[in-house]
């Protein structure tokens, strides 16, 4: 799935009941396909092209996002061999575990 596709579809399938109380702003930079920044604010979830601050920024390229959002690549093990970088607040990038 193109990222693009993805962030598009994400507020659809997101569960407010895992997002209950969360209250994060995230950035994910993805090589070659753009900028999301991603909005949780107690159960809602909101999706914005492009940059802008953020408590956490996750980078990656598309191949490591496309294998971690279909599943075949577990994003702690992305983090710790280098193939995603988190900065900012890894706490509020602990708690994306919930969306994915």
């Amino acid at each position: 799935m193109a990222a693009k596709d993805f962030f598009d579809g994400l507020p659809a399938r997101a569960d407010a009941a895992k997002l209950a109380g969360m209250s994060n702003s995230y950035l994910f930079d993805i090589e070659g396909e753009g900028q999301w920044r991603v909005d949780v604010a107690d159960g809602k979830l909101s999706v914005g092209e492009g940059g802008g601050d953020a408590d956490a920024t996750i980078s990656t390229n598309a191949e490591t996002f496309e294998k971690i959002v279909a599943g075949e690549q577990n994003p702690t093990t992305a983090y710790m061999t280098g193939k995603l970088k988190i900065k900012g607040d890894m706490g509020a990038a602990m708690k994306l575990q919930k969306l994915f």
